[in-house]
């Protein structure tokens, strides 16, 4: 080291703990410093921006004449509790659009009043959302 080191004095000195306050933690020593968040809210913002969404497939008259006999087909064997496996479109609340998820149960009754598929577990399938229906059909 160089002799013109202005700490030497002090430098093999043991580390003396403050008597006034406690030792602060790792993760708040880290805090201090960790950048100001001026625009709060921002990053979800963007991510929300960011997420993408599908279009909703409007079914042809091909696709909704056979949808409708799948549909007349459950109906006539529900004493079966038939499994299938029902393709649909979930609306998204914040954007236009929205995505299609798949769901496989046995259907417990059609509800021809709410107009939904109502599967042994209790889940709910709008009719006007699906796109798909397969399985025992």
């Amino acid at each position: 080291m160089n002799s013109n080191f202005k700490y030497k004095d002090i430098l093999h000195l043991e580390y003396r703990m403050s008597k006034k306050r406690a030792p602060m933690t790792d993760c708040d020593r880290a805090a201090q410093f960790m950048p100001f968040a001026a625009l709060t809210g921002f990053g979800a913002v963007i991510n929300e921006t960011s997420r993408t969404v599908s279009k909703k497939h409007i079914l042809n008259d091909e696709e909704l004449r056979i949808l409708n006999e799948k549909l007349n087909r459950i109906i006539c064997n529900i004493s079966l509790k038939p499994e299938v496996e029902v393709t649909y479109f979930i609306p998204d609340s914040k954007k236009p659009g929205g995505r299609y998820e798949t769901f496989k149960g046995r259907v417990r009754r059609i509800d021809t009043f709410e107009k939904e598929i109502i599967f042994t577990d209790k889940s709910k399938i709008k009719i006007e959302n699906i796109m798909f229906i397969s399985g025992e059909v």
